[in-house]
């Protein structure tokens, strides 16, 4: 093996993705509800997708930022008038738009409010990328271990509430970023009261305020990105993931007043939005803009959850149920690896977050029958498990 073994891989191998479903070499079928971890939002080989990349692949694949990109302004375009916020800077990744989110706080912190020493307050159970600056930012110890010295300027709030936020102010904060719904951290959606307290607070001492939609975003939980559902605006959003259905791309956007901090040669990157970039991000844009398209993924993702609810009630070792849109999570009362592996063998792609947590993230065109052919197997699998832990007990008090 010539790879670095830092990815705990399972012997399965897929060649073939078509629509909610994966094929692997044998020709078995499986209904994708990990979505290459929140990445093919719009399911796999889709016909606008794949013609929008052929037809650039065949006419141009990069030229780098130093020239005009009129497909960037249009991708661009299409993102400010979804959010409501201003600019937008092209990257490869969520953990690079991350970077550059924490980059643009820095630089508004020493330009405009005049601290010499920037700090970004992030929450425990947070997850905002790889790099040494957004493990450091991570609110999950185990992402850390074995990495310093970490860098200065980040401080973990304990939790999700605004004494938690205030406790760990200091003069030096500049920002505060977190996830709507924490996906890696165990699926937890964050309270509607927490977030109006928040931005309430981050106005009242001019503080920015950082939404990390990397996971959430393009439509994940049934609105182009999270915080619509709260009816706030941030400072600064950043996104990934489903904004290239499985292409290499990110973004940070911000509004008009930190526009011009970003000066020419403050930040950059080679590969960031280029042709290739945009040419499957204009495409995923424009299915996300389709009439009724984003209230159907938020129909089916409240079905979901109900319909989880529902069906997993009686079963003990079920201690929640728990989402928004097509982020869900399922807590045991045990490790889920087992049951994730069970439910593979079935069919079915679940991805665990953290110990006790099956996450769910279909893609958003699936249909109602595949949900419920979803829900069915899960409450199959997880009968059986019940019931194994069940026959393991008695066993136990006859010995």
């Amino acid at each position: 093996m010539s790879l670095f073994p830092n990815y705990q891989r399972d012997s399965l191998t897929f060649v073939k993705g078509r629509g909610s479903y994966l094929y692997d070499q044998s020709g078995k079928k499986y209904l994708d509800f990990g979505s290459g971890i929140g990445v093919t939002n719009l399911g796999h080989a889709h016909p606008k997708l794949v013609q929008s990349l052929q037809q650039q692949a065949a006419s141009l694949w990069h030229t780098s930022n130093l020239f005009t990109q009129p497909a960037q302004e249009e991708v661009a375009n299409l993102l400010t008038q979804a959010s409501q916020l201003d600019a937008v800077f092209f990257c490869n990744s969520g953990a690079e738009a991350n970077e550059a989110a924490f980059k643009l706080a820095r630089k508004w912190g020493h330009e405009v409010k005049g601290v010499t020493e920037p700090e970004v307050i992030t929450f425990s159970r947070s997850f905002h990328g790889r790099t040494i600056a957004t493990l450091t930012a991570t609110g999950q110890e185990k992402v850390k271990k074995g990495f310093s010295p970490l860098p200065a300027g980040f401080v973990i709030a304990p939790e999700l509430s605004l004494y938690a936020v205030e406790k760990v102010q200091s003069p030096q904060t500049v920002a505060v970023c977190l996830e709507l719904v924490q996906g890696e951290g165990g699926v937890y959606p964050v309270p509607a009261t927490f977030i109006g307290q928040l931005v309430a607070w981050c106005q009242a001492n001019q503080i920015l305020l950082i939404i990390d939609e990397v996971q959430t975003g393009m439509g994940r939980t049934g609105e182009w990105f999270a915080f619509q559902h709260y009816g706030v605006k941030p400072d600064i959003i950043t996104l990934a993931k489903g904004m290239g259905n499985g292409f290499p791309i990110g973004a940070m956007l911000a509004t008009s007043e930190l526009k011009d901090l970003f000066s020419p040669g403050s930040h950059g990157t080679t590969f960031g939005g280029n042709p290739l970039a945009m040419a499957v991000a204009k495409g995923v844009c424009e299915l996300l803009q389709e009439p009724s398209f984003l209230e159907q993924v938020k129909k089916k993702g409240q079905m979901l959850l109900a319909h989880l609810a529902q069906s997993l009630h009686p079963l003990q070792i079920v201690r929640e149920v728990r989402g928004l849109g097509f982020m869900i999570g399922i807590e045991l009362s045990h490790p889920a690896t087992d049951a994730i592996s069970a439910l593979r063998c079935k069919g079915l792609i679940a991805l665990p977050a953290g110990d006790r947590v099956i996450r769910l993230l279909p893609p958003l065109i699936v249909t109602i029958d595949e949900l419920k052919k979803a829900v069915d197997l899960i409450y199959q699998t997880l009968s059986v498990e019940e019931e194994m832990g069940e026959n393991d007990a008695k066993l136990e008090i006859s010995e």
